[in-house]
């Protein structure tokens, strides 16, 4: 067996996931999962993929590379605080989206002392602190880090606000015993954005200090690094895919990865999102050209019911076409154990209507929309977010995606609708499957050899009428993993 590989594990919060990649070919050479056993002994769970792994090898390779993602425990916890909602504290919360973060708070203008202490209770494994442009305001950031600085705040803290003033802000934190970051303000100057060196510090926090508080250093020795979170991977190989790799050529363009979990649904767009039509305004912040949101009540097993409560329960039983007690009953049956895979053809049926109204719904959120709006002149037309309408290339990964009977449904219901032009979706993409889970390794993939992980793209992504030699075993098709 070639020693050219590469073993790529994404600690997740249902299954600790293993691909083992051939670099040469840029092909899977088996896969493999066990339970993500983070809260006992992360080992057990890594054990248990790599005996799977090797059931289906027969000996495992010297692997020249060992990565790691992880969304384990929940994922990376985040909390943002900004000045103004529409303006440093949005900055913030797209910095932090981008970086692969599971965001549990955001506030804005000066904190109270009730939501101090709301934030301190949330426990949260990081906090960005923004606000102000380079030379603008100082007094909100100063005083939110004395609100926080005196309500015990334990966790890291990034400072990424108004850089006249970060030493100062970071010294009374530091101070009260808390750990502290500086990085570029994530609006240096009205109306623009810069978030990268707030993304990136995110990360070094993340390996430094959350990969151990999950207690996934328990396993440090068994592989190279954890290099970032899941979230932020699949970000990384989206990018190498829009993009390409020097010497590699071109890569796709501009695109879209829509990722349906269990809890989650995440969009990802690497696009400038400019007005495509011509006379359209642009409003608010820049968008950023790597963008990603996270819908926490769209995930396919843990917010069924939230799903089906948003679209209509008649809805969602006729898209699925099957008797009212069938759907009834499995709701109930995924209630009581989200961790339940589809069996029966009506339970099949439910999970594309399912994901169908969960892809819909994400991708309106993250679109950009117009609006028609009376100025003294006339009518003008706004655009409030990304036009995605040229978007060439559709992405859809999950363990829905890859396994459904019907995938080009589900990723077609992220598209244009005649019926709301307001809607910047895409309008004639093509639509491609991720049908072995791997774009969190190609992105893990993407910083060490790019070369092997868009070959790895080439044999893993596939029309959605097409089938794959790489696609996932039915052992690995949680919509939680």
């Amino acid at each position: 067996m070639t020693q050219n590989t590469a073993l790529l594990i994404d600690f997740g919060s249902t299954y600790t996931k293993l691909r083992a990649v051939d670099l040469d070919a840029g092909t899977i050479l088996g896969s493999g999962q066990g339970p993500s056993t983070v809260t006992s002994d992360v080992n057990i769970g890594l054990d248990a993929a790599l005996a799977d792994l090797k059931l289906r090898l027969g000996v495992l390779p010297a692997f020249k590379h060992r990565l790691a993602s992880s969304s384990a425990a929940g994922g990376l916890a985040m909390v943002t605080v900004g000045l103004v909602k529409e303006l440093t504290a949005e900055a913030a919360r797209l910095a932090a989206l981008g970086a692969g973060a599971k965001l549990i708070g955001a506030h804005a203008y000066k904190l109270t002392d009730k939501d101090a202490a709301g934030i301190v209770a949330g426990a949260p494994d990081i906090l960005l602190l923004a606000g102000g442009t380079d030379g603008g305001n100082e007094e909100t950031i100063r005083w939110n880090a004395e609100k926080l600085a005196m309500a015990g705040l334990a966790c890291p803290v990034i400072v990424a606000g108004n850089r006249v003033c970060a030493d100062d802000v970071a010294r009374t934190l530091l101070d009260a015993g808390i750990d502290v970051r500086i990085a570029g303000n994530v609006m240096p100057e009205f109306n623009v954005l810069d978030v990268e060196p707030a993304r990136a510090a995110i990360r070094d926090v993340f390996i430094e200090r959350i990969v151990h508080a999950k207690g996934i250093d328990r396993a440090a020795t068994r592989f190279d690094a954890v290099l970032m979170p899941t979230p932020a991977a699949v970000m990384d190989g989206a990018k190498l895919l829009a993009e390409g790799a020097a010497g590699q050529g071109e890569g796709l363009g501009p695109l879209i990865v829509v990722d349906v979990g269990g809890a989650t649904t995440d969009v990802h767009s690497i696009a400038d999102g400019k007005p495509v039509a011509s006379g359209v305004l642009q409003y608010g912040l820049p968008e950023p050209h790597a963008k990603r949101t996270v819908e926490g009540d769209l995930g396919m097993r843990h917010n069924a019911h939230t799903i089906v409560d948003a679209a209509g329960p008649e809805v969602i039983r006729t898209a699925a076409d099957i008797d009212a007690d069938a759907f009834t009953s499995i709701l109930a049956a995924i209630a009581d154990d989200p961790e339940r895979l589809p069996e029966s053809d009506a339970e099949k049926k439910l999970d594309i209507a399912l994901a169908e109204s969960a892809v819909h719904r994400a991708m309106q959120r993250h679109a950009g929309r117009i609006e028609i709006k009376q100025s003294v002149t006339g009518p003008i037309t706004v655009q409030y977010g990304k036009d995605l309408t040229e978007i060439a290339t559709v992405i859809g990964t999950g363990g829905v995606l890859a396994h459904s009977d019907d995938p080009e449904r589900i990723l077609r219901a992220a598209l244009f609708e005649d019926a709301a032009p307001e809607s910047l979706r895409p309008k004639h993409p093509r639509l491609l499957i991720d049908g072995a889970y791997a774009l969190y390794a190609i992105g893990l993939l993407a910083g060490v050899a790019p070369d092997a992980a868009l070959k790895l793209a080439q044999n893993v992504l596939h029309p959605t009428d097409a089938k794959t030699p790489n696609k996932e075993p039915h052992h690995d098709q949680s919509p939680a993993a």
